[in-house]
């Protein structure tokens, strides 16, 4: 099947965000034949035979986590959107919402009527007010022409979307600390299971989708489950968004067939590496996947080869680096803020997290020891699946792979009293007080 741009196709014309611009796109009719043609379970298995994989970063097939749901519950049952787009790299799930936020509100309907959900949570980023206006003005549209409400375009089903702003805590992006949030209590995550499906927010049946996982929904019933696995690898097809920040000429976010070759998004998309320069890594699902050496990026971009290779698609954040990039540095900012961001819950990551930054800077400030660089690994593997959630493995994969295959850097910046970026700016400053002296 031919590619086509599903979420960004119209996003640079005018008025793109309104209902109008939407419904001339043909927004809304597959939520219409969601709501009046279709019944729950052929929804579920439409979307179980399209082979949909969340795009959040775990990559579950969406078909089967909405089967989990509990058919004949007591309790409501609720959707909970995953907006709390935080993985560093990562800046998808914001344009979807600022340039094309009616796309989102059809594949929530879609997903409400597959599962008998009446009420949905937008759980969104708290930094993203301009998303979040534009999205409260597109459910606000929605209600007004009665395509949300208590008879969703004139189905006789009830179905009501709600935003929720976070605080900006980077654990909330993990779904049971999200639903935790959610409920107005501190964001940390819950143990599983119980597993949302079974017992989520409010102690309900709910289903956790990230934003751009429901953009697809709409393009998968016009087009149908098998012309949408025929878009890239069969096991994890349709079209994908992949942001693309760091040392290259164009970044951006490009709409390209799930498989796409790293090397050419990096070289032919996002117009090469910047300046000039060689490459040197890549980081190609957001901050907590292991590094990719430049001689590894002849890879494809989906889930499974990105597995094979040893890595993940995670959140398709991929960052390039150049080869006048200090690896002891990169690494420094990503302790930094998985160090920051632990919600201190879990003792291995409260406290591996601060120490694996407390050495990785020891090296950068020209206090390191050969011995440094076995400690990095013996504390990142107390720390790997010994926790609550995945935010200690998210910190401990790019200092295992980062120490592992840039190790010139780390022993470099040993033996020469610090890494060249530190060195420069302690230089700096002591030249600087001296000449005022």
């Amino acid at each position: 099947m031919r590619f086509k741009k599903i979420c960004t196709a119209d996003i640079g014309k005018k008025n793109c965000h309104t209902l109008a611009f939407y419904k001339k796109q043909g927004g809304y009719k597959q939520a219409a034949k969601a709501l009046k043609k279709w019944a729950p379970d052929d929804l579920i298995e439409e979307v179980k035979a399209s082979n949909l994989r969340g795009r959040g970063g775990a990559g579950f097939p969406t078909g089967v986590k909405w089967a989990f749901v509990p058919k004949n519950s007591k309790k409501p049952k609720y959707l909970v959107v995953n907006a709390d787009e935080s993985e560093p790299g990562t800046f998808k799930d914001r344009l979807i919402m600022e340039k094309n936020p009616h796309i989102l509100l059809e594949g929530i309907i879609i997903c409400c009527k597959a599962v008998a959900i009446e009420h949905a949570y937008i759980y969104i980023r708290g930094e993203f007010v301009f998303a979040t206006e534009r999205l409260q003005q597109a459910i606000d549209e929605a209600y007004k022409a009665g395509i949300l409400g208590d008879n969703c375009l004139r189905s006789g089903i009830k179905i009501d979307v709600t935003i929720h702003r976070g605080a900006g805590a980077y654990i909330c992006g993990e779904e049971t600390g999200m639903l935790t949030s959610l409920e107005g209590y501190r964001g940390e995550p819950k143990l599983k299971p119980p597993f949302p499906a079974v017992e989520g927010v409010f102690g309900c049946p709910t289903v956790v989708n990230n934003v751009e996982t429901l953009a697809n929904l709409p393009y998968i019933l016009e087009v149908g489950a098998k012309a949408y696995r025929s878009i890239g690898p069969e096991k994890s097809p349709g079209p994908k968004l992949f942001c693309v920040s760091g040392h290259v000429e164009k970044p951006g976010t490009f709409e390209l067939p799930m498989g796409i070759p790293l090397r050419t998004l990096i070289d032919k998309h996002a117009g090469g590496v910047w300046k000039g320069r060689k490459l040197k890594a890549v980081i190609p699902g957001g901050t907590s996947a292991h590094v990719l050496t430049a001689a590894e990026c002849d890879v494809a971009m989906d889930i499974d080869s990105l597995a094979a290779a040893g890595t993940m698609l995670g959140s398709a954040g991929i960052i390039v680096m150049d080869d006048s990039t200090c690896m002891v540095d990169a690494l420094l900012n990503v302790m930094r803020f998985y160090h920051h961001e632990s919600c201190g819950q879990c003792t291995p990551c409260r406290e591996g997290t601060g120490w694996l930054e407390k050495i990785v800077q020891r090296i950068a400030h020209g206090e390191g020891r050969m011995e440094d660089l076995e400690l990095i690994h013996d504390v990142c593997d107390r720390m790997l699946g010994k926790t609550i959630c995945a935010l200690a493995d998210a910190a401990a994969f790019p200092a295992q792979s980062i120490v592992t295959k840039f190790s010139d850097d780390f022993v470099a910046a040993i033996e020469n009293g610090g890494s060249p970026a530190w060195k420069k700016r302690h230089l700096s400053t002591v030249g600087g007080g001296a000449s005022h002296g």
